[in-house]
């Protein structure tokens, strides 16, 4: 095996299939990265032709990764290398093209002087990749990356509860949802796709971590291709393939917790709300909330931490309707990760009191209040506002990027 490279494409090649593989295994096979300069199929795979794709691949007991990239192939072979040392090479490899080679039992990197010496493991004990799953549809990548990371802040953390460390993947004819719950707050997402045949459906768990790491890596522009099978997920996009074995057990439905008889609805404006809960939380030690308290009289919400001479508070603009008076307090970290996952101008709470549920939307809703005051209260669940790439949307018409909503329980507020 022999071909040429530029240092910035193998590294980022090698970075991303080592996302996959353990720090630590008791079977060094699965520390390694298989190159394959043969790969292709196409005229690159040609001896000596001046072209060519390299295929990087790696894999552990979850999860497996592949991407293909171009590169000037010589002599087409294979060869299987530790993946984190060979990482660690890259990273300090001079920059412009790189020369990479089998020279015996060594595989050598080279480049504008500086050369790289690594032991090749036995090809025989590489395990096959894993099969990509049947694709069920596509996705637009950005909306996609953007949906996981909103619903990734609810999954849980514990791995004794392994289905709560997981976001729920739900097809249903051209919607996708996503949804995500460590039992204290329950994020779930909607976002457009287009299936592979009419009827297409799905509902399984794929780990938040993972799912987390496979949306950012995969681009932020086209498609991502997706397929499931009875114990796996895969994802495809421009060149880069991974798939990840599902969780077992499912997620608790969301549909009768968002549910909510005759709430107080409060609207906000977003950044501002974000600032303050961020200023108040400095004195909040431990468990102690943040306090929120509605007053539709004076059109504003104060929020309050701390306790005896250690407090803050802070005073905004806000509507509310349904009651005159409403007082809730959250965890001040839990409240932080809701607001963190919203992008729109402001914010719409429905709430139903002090230890009760609380569910956070877009507040740029049809008729709906604005976040001084003015306007009526909405009730409903559509949007219309702007995406986040500035662009008008509607909840039917075409673009649009879905509907976002967070649940978090209230806690009892404290005296401060």
């Amino acid at each position: 095996m022999e071909f040429r490279i530029e240092r910035s494409a193998l590294t980022e090649a090698v970075s991303w299939a080592a996302r996959v593989l353990p720090v630590r295994s008791p079977v060094p096979v699965l520390g390694g990265l298989l190159l394959d300069t043969g790969a292709g199929g196409g005229d690159g795979d040609k001896a000596g032709d001046g072209g060519g794709q390299l295929r990087i691949s790696g894999l552990d007991y979850e999860a497996s990764a592949r991407i293909d990239v171009e590169a000037e192939v010589s002599r087409p072979g294979k060869v299987l290398v530790m993946g984190r040392r060979l990482l660690d090479i890259c990273k300090v490899l001079p920059d412009g093209p790189v020369e990479c080679a089998v020279e015996g039992s060594r595989f050598t990197v080279s480049g504008d002087g500086a050369r790289f010496g690594l032991s090749v493991l036995p090809l025989d004990d590489c395990p096959a990749l894993p099969p990509l799953p049947r694709v069920r549809g596509a996705v637009d990548a950005e909306l996609f990356a953007a949906a996981v990371a909103d619903v990734a802040v609810a999954a849980g953390r514990d791995d004794t509860l392994p289905a709560l460390t997981g976001i729920r993947l739900g097809l249903d004819g051209d919607t996708m949802t996503l949804a995500a719950t460590d039992r204290y707050r329950f994020a779930v997402r909607t976002v457009p796709w287009k299936a592979t045949a009419p009827g297409e459906s799905a509902d399984v768990l794929v780990s938040a971590r993972r799912l987390t790491e496979i949306a950012r890596s995969l681009g932020r522009s086209g498609l991502v291709s997706v397929a499931l099978d009875a114990g796996s997920a895969g994802f495809e996009h421009a060149g880069m393939r991974t798939t990840v074995r599902l969780l077992e057990g499912r997620l608790p439905r969301h549909e009768k917790l968002f549910a909510m008889e005759d709430p107080a609805v409060a609207v906000v404006d977003r950044a501002r709300l974000t600032e303050a809960v961020k200023r108040v939380s400095v004195v909040a030690d431990g468990d102690s909330p943040v306090q929120m308290t509605f007053s539709r009289a004076d059109a504003s919400v104060t929020l309050r931490a701390g306790y005896e001479d250690d407090v803050a508070s802070q005073r905004l603009p806000a509507s509310l309707e349904g009651s005159e008076e409403l007082t809730v307090a959250f965890n001040p970290a839990y409240l932080a990760d809701a607001l963190a996952s919203f992008t729109g101008p402001a914010l719409r709470l429905k709430l139903l009191g002090a230890g009760q549920r609380a569910l956070i939307t877009d507040g740029t809703g049809t008729g709906g209040a604005n976040a001084d005051g003015t306007g009526t209260g909405p009730t409903g669940t559509s949007r219309t506002g702007t995406n986040r790439t500035g662009t008008n949307r509607t909840g039917t018409e075409e673009g649009d990027t879905g509907t976002h909503r967070h649940l978090l329980m209230s806690v009892r507020p404290q005296l401060v």
